[in-house]
């Protein structure tokens, strides 16, 4: 549970994750818009502004769980002009996550070259080590190939057809249920996690890009 860290951890986390999730949900927006569908920005969600992406039940499911999510962009496939546009459209968002936390890193070792290490008292190598483990930790679990996450299409654009149509048969009659089942199952069983794979990758993608 969040709810035990100290105040000022928890106000670094939430900042992270406003910032990560907007910048997730613009990524989805902009390639569709690349790509030929204007929908998303037409309702106006080819913004940062963390106002019209956040989910409110999505964000509180953060104290609750560790993660969350924010409101899916709104895309219309008929528009695209590219067959695989669904795939590159769904991987944007992770991978934007992705560069953030590989930049987050950049800004690490900027701040120990200069002996920044915090600035008029901000802990600024704490705030961006939670920063990384966050973009990480979304960008990982928003690949996962179930229910409505960025991962199922991902993996359906790059499947054969036949096999493309049978998965995605599967996963919108169970995909949902199979991935609310692993947060339940997470959740209330002591000391079991499903995405402890998650966090444990994250960690490892975090000591790499600080060296």
């Amino acid at each position: 549970m969040l709810f035990s860290l100290e105040p000022q951890i928890l106000v670094l986390l939430a900042f992270s994750l406003v910032f990560a999730l907007s910048f997730h949900e613009f990524a989805h927006a902009y390639v569709a818009d690349r790509f030929g569908d204007p929908t998303a920005r037409m309702a106006g969600r080819l913004t940062v502004n963390p106002m019209v992406h956040l989910d409110v039940f999505g964000s509180l499911m953060v104290l609750v769980a560790g993660f969350g999510y924010a409101k899916p962009v709104p895309v219309n496939p008929r528009n695209f002009r590219h067959p695989r546009a669904d795939a590159f459209v769904a991987a944007a968002g992770p991978l934007m996550n992705l560069i953030l936390g590989i930049v987050g890193g950049g800004l690490i070792h900027l701040f120990h070259f200069t002996g920044w290490l915090y600035w008029e008292g901000f802990p600024l190598v704490k705030f961006l080590t939670l920063f990384i483990l966050i973009n990480f930790n979304l960008c990982l679990f928003n690949l996962i190939p179930l229910g409505p996450l960025d991962g199922s299409y991902v993996l359906s654009g790059f499947l054969r057809r036949e096999l493309k149509w049978k998965y995605e048969e599967w996963n919108a009659r169970f995909g949902y249920q199979a991935l609310l089942g692993l947060v339940l199952l997470s959740v209330v069983i002591p000391g079991f996690s499903f995405f402890s794979w998650i966090s444990q990758i994250s960690r490892g993608m975090l000591r790499f890009v600080i060296g």
